[in-house]
Parts: C-alpha cells; structure tokens; sequence
C-alpha cells in the first residue's frame, strides 16, 4: 500500500477520534442551557443535539472547513494532519474529563500554527487569515454576552406585556428554548466539524481524485457522526459544568442565553464565508459560556460563579501555547520518520 495513503488512512481514524473528543467537549455549548432551566433531560438534549448537528455539518460544514484545510497554511502534508490531530486531540480529552469546556476549535488552529511554524517557518502562516480568526476569538464570547443581554431584555419586556397569562407564557417558552437548541445544533455542526476533519480536505481530495467540495461534504459527514458519537458517551459532565456551575438558569435566562449563542456561532460561520470567501472557526464554546454570563448579569437575581468562570479561563488562555508547542515538537518527532 502507498505510504501516503497508508498516513491518509491513519489520519481519517485519528480525525474520527478527535471528532468524538470535540463533541464530548462542545455537546455542552447547544445543550446546558434547556438542560439547566429544568427543560431537558440531559438524554433528550443530546438527542436532539445529535439530529440538528448533523444536518448542520453536512449542509454547511464545508464554510469553515476552507479555514482550517487551506487559510492559516497554504497546505498541510499527511504528516502535519496527524501531528495536529494528535496534539489537539491530547489537550481536549484532558480538559473534557476534568469537566472543563474549552475551545476545540482554538485547539486545532493554534496545533495548524505549530505545524506551519515547524514546516514553513512564520513566513508560512496567513497573517491575514490569523488576524480575521484571533479577531472573532475575542469577538466572539463579548458578542454572545451583549446579544444575550438585549435578547434577556427583549423576553422580559414581553413577560411584562403577558403577565396577566404566566402558564401559557412560560410553556410557550418552552418550546422556543426547544427550538433554541435544535439552531444552537445546527450552527455547532457548520461551525465545529471542520475542526476534526477541516485539515484533511485537500490531502483526501487529492489522493481520492476527486474535488474539493466533495472532499469537504464527505468528510463533514464523517465527523459529525463523530461529533454526536462523543456528545452521547462522554459530554454529560462538561454539560453539567456549564447547565449548573456557572450561572442559575431558569428558562427566560436560558431562552436568552441558547438564543445569544446560536445566532453568534451561525453568523461567524456563514457571513464571513459570504463577504471573503472564509467562515470564521469561532469557538462555541467561549459563545456559550459569554451567552450565559451575559443573560446571567442580565437578570440581576441570578449569580455569576467567578471560580468557575475563572477555571474555564485559566484553560483557555492555555489552549493556545500547549498546542502549538505539542505540534512543532511531535511534527518533528514524526518528520524523522516519514
């Protein structure tokens, strides 16, 4: 067998494993809030989590899966796809069976800089597209908390017209929040299954023979069987850190929060795609959690856990440096082999 097919093949195993990691990790993101206001069944949330996520990643996975595959580097060999899968896929099983819900995607962008430091030098990397991606790192959990505080005012504005009709009021909500979760699913798909499988597409395509969007909608397919797959078995205690720890949600504050972190997540995949060409790899998790900090501050009777909040930070601002320093050494390790 080719060697490098022999690689391909080893890297698509290792792709389905870190789309499993992913999922257990980021299942938490479309699903705490329904689950903490008492809405859900951790089961059920994951069941509709799994339907929405993958029709998500199959209808629009391929927006950000450009990103990954093809914008920080030019292109990535066989050897730097494992070395990335590898290197992320080490940090966020640490951090998902510690409960902690850090960025999936912030794993495998910083692990691709690593690789493109280690085979290119920094003169490989895509300025532009590294500042388009470090700019929605910062945008993104600051819009999710502002979109979820005007959302929160939106829904008690509203309460406040309907007083006179609280039952129906709140069962309606209720379904909204159902709702809420099936986009929350959605927009996770598009956005997070490029970060499994997004630094295959060119190397698949090639050796495949066939084209790059085929190559993008196949594997976009293939990960988010993986996605839902590690949502089912392992997300259920990252869940609980974000549905209960962080924030009370009662179901206003969850509707506000579920509503805030859907429409983020769904707008940096699809609208950069549209205006450049690119869907912006945001995490959804950092959306989550600023989406229900936001709706937390919002309803001013319900606290804000700083310990958590400062453990779940401590994380992500460690997420970074780890996986570009795990990549640059292991891709060396495995550039003396192959």
């Amino acid at each position: 067998m080719d060697v490098q097919l022999l690689l391909l093949i080893i890297g698509l195993i290792l792709a389905f494993i870190t789309a499993i990691n992913i999922g257990g990790n980021d299942a938490a993101n479309p699903t705490c809030a329904p689950v903490g206001a008492g809405v859900l069944t951790i089961k059920r949330g994951l069941i509709i989590f799994a339907l929405f996520t993958i029709l998500g990643a199959s209808l629009q996975g391929y927006m950000v899966m450009k990103t990954i595959g093809s914008g920080i580097v030019a292109s990535i060999d066989v050897v730097g796809a494992i070395s990335i899968v590898v290197c992320a896929n080490i940090w966020i099983l640490f951090a998902t069976l510690r409960g902690m819900a850090i960025s999936t995607g912030h794993s495998i962008v910083s692990a691709v800089i690593g690789y493109g430091i280690a085979a290119y030098g920094f003169q490989g990397l895509s300025l532009s597209t590294l500042g388009s991606i470090g700019l929605s790192w910062i945008a993104s959990p600051f819009c999710s908390l502002v979109v979820a505080i005007l959302i929160f005012k939106m829904i008690k504005h509203i309460a406040e017209r309907y007083s006179g009709n609280p039952l129906g009021l709140e069962r309606y909500m209720k379904y909204l929040l159902i709702l809420s979760l099936c986009f929350a699913a959605y927009s996770f798909g598009a956005n997070d299954v490029s970060h499994a499988t997004g630094v295959y597409f060119k190397i698949a395509g090639t050796i495949a023979n066939i084209s790059d969007q085929a190559a993008m909608v196949l594997l976009s397919i293939y990960g988010a069987v993986g996605l839902v797959l590690g949502g089912l078995t392992i997300g259920k205690k990252v869940i609980a850190t974000l549905a209960y720890k962080v924030t009370r949600l009662d179901i206003p504050t969850a509707l506000a929060a579920s509503l805030s972190n859907a429409v983020v997540v769904y707008a940096f995949a699809t609208i950069p795609f549209l205006l450049i060409g690119y869907g912006l790899p945001i995490s959804s998790s950092y959306a989550s959690v600023g989406a229900i900090i936001g709706a937390g501050l919002a309803n001013n009777t319900r606290s804000v856990s700083r310990s958590s909040i400062l453990k779940l930070t401590s994380f992500w601002i460690l997420t970074v440096p780890i996986n570009i320093l795990l990549c640059i050494v292991l891709y060396n390790v495995l550039h003396l082999f192959f």
